[in-house]
């Protein structure tokens, strides 16, 4: 579990500082106990009487209390976005995952009929129990087909990173560009202090040939950002995996074998690389697993505190201490 490390004081602000002049409000009960005063002749005659003292100070101190309360709720009382350095094992992780039309396929490469599940509903199924389990990670999501889509900064919210990955059950579209893909999951990094493992998790049922310019870009960027790559290749049934060889040397070139040429490529990035080819759900399942089991090294980062509304709490006490006021008068001897 994650312990606090480097913590920041509580800062508090308000959203109308002008409101505040109303603090000087509290001073009224120094004035005013707000009690039915009695007339005694002489008060020489009237003993001592300490708890009587000390109830009409705590009166006074309610009524004060009160009356701030109201002023700070009004004024918009919150505690300002913070963060704090946290310690914990795992990694920095960018889910890549492809959403060209093929990933809508099953397995097998047919239409989903109710039985069978589309590769991308797989996908999505595991990486999300995958997610659940990698509770210190900072965790992104980008997807690619025709153009990159930025979908989820890295964060440590994983109830945002599991909707982020919901919301990719979008339909698809007919073309891969991995490179333009891997690109963007690199920039995920920029900006981002080098602590733990910097991971970029691939997923898809394809791959396309890559220009030398974007090669050349890709290495380097690799190489800058400190990144290790996984490719999960989801091979639908007939269709050739990244590690068949070509049957005819006519055969032998990314445009007839991307896939072989593709894993080629990764394996020639000079950052630690491991690739896994599943044919079903349950071998996606078992690759998962292993990445997760891999995966889990000592890492520090920063969690952000989002800005809290404390306006509601001021109110809250400023009735309450309203209550015991009304309650006291209620209770007042009369004659």
């Amino acid at each position: 579990m994650p312990e606090n490390r480097a913590g920041q004081p509580m800062n508090l602000a308000v959203n109308t500082p002008w409101a505040l002049t109303g603090l000087l409000l509290t001073l009224l009960p120094l004035f005013n106990s707000g009690m039915r005063t009695s007339p005694a002749p002489w008060t020489a005659l009237i003993p001592g009487d300490t708890l009587s003292v000390f109830i009409v100070c705590c009166l006074r101190l309610c009524a004060m209390a009160a009356i701030a309360g109201l002023v700070l709720g009004m004024a918009g009382l919150h505690r300002t976005e913070q963060s704090r350095e946290r310690i914990g094992h795992g990694a920095h992780i960018v889910l890549l995952l492809d959403r060209s039309s093929s990933m809508d396929n099953t397995f097998a490469g047919r239409a989903p009929n109710g039985v069978e599940e589309s590769k991308a509903t797989a996908a999505r199924r595991l990486l999300t129990d995958f997610v659940k389990q990698r509770q210190t990670d900072l965790i992104g999501v980008a997807e690619y087909s025709t153009s990159p889509l930025f979908v989820m900064p890295l964060t440590e919210n994983k109830n945002a990173v599991q909707a982020a990955i919901a919301a990719t059950a979008t339909p698809a579209l007919g073309f891969t560009h991995v490179s333009k893909g891997l690109g963007m999951a690199i920039s995920f990094f920029e900006q981002q202090p080098v602590t733990g493992s910097r991971i970029v998790l691939l997923v898809s049922d394809g791959a396309a040939a890559i220009d030398h310019d974007s090669e050349q870009k890709l290495r380097e960027w690799f190489k800058q950002q400190q990144v290790r790559l996984y490719w999960i290749f989801l091979r639908t049934a007939g269709s050739p995996g990244i590690f068949d060889q070509p049957e005819d040397s006519r055969d032998d070139n990314a445009q007839a074998m991307p896939e072989l040429y593709l894993h080629k490529f990764f394996l020639g990035l000079g950052s630690p690389y491991q690739a896994y080819e599943a044919e079903s759900p349950d071998a996606l399942k078992q690759a998962i697993a292993d990445i997760n089991q891999l995966e889990n090294l000592p890492m520090h980062y920063f969690e952000r505190i989002p800005k809290q509304d404390l306006s509601a709490a001021c109110y809250n006490v400023a009735a309450f201490l309203l209550l015991v006021l009304l309650g006291v008068k209620f209770f007042e001897v009369k004659r």
